[in-house]
């Protein structure tokens, strides 16, 4: 499998993210999230394979997810209802991404992402 970085090229947090991985010299496929959002059977992988909260999928300071109220709806969503909201919009989902043979990491810390290299 190969390393895969699902970012938004504006985001500067995932200006920093490709370029530590660049400075690290890892091989990865570089994804947009806007042009190829994540499928909902993607997600439900990342999921589970990440040992992470669902809400840490949901890209919380941005302007959809706070327009959409989703702070006061999610918690009455069902899982599976959340994962069909994801796969929505590449807007809703948190970024950067890196996802590797080893885990998934949402959001970019270095730290996380040299155990998953």
């Amino acid at each position: 499998m190969e390393n895969v970085l699902i970012e938004y090229p504006k985001c500067s947090t995932c200006k920093k993210a490709k370029q530590w991985l660049e400075e690290h010299q890892a091989v990865f496929e570089d994804r947009n999230i806007k042009e190829q959002n994540p499928a909902k059977e993607e997600l439900k992988e990342w999921h589970e394979r990440s040992g992470l909260d669902i809400k840490r999928f949901f890209n919380t300071s941005g302007m959809l997810y706070r327009e959409m109220q989703l702070k006061d709806k999610l918690p009455e969503m069902s899982l599976e209802e959340k994962y069909n909201l994801l796969s929505t919009d590449g807007m809703l989902v948190k970024r950067p991404i890196l996802v590797t043979e080893k885990g998934v990491a949402t959001g970019f810390q270095p730290e996380e992402w040299e155990k998953l290299l």
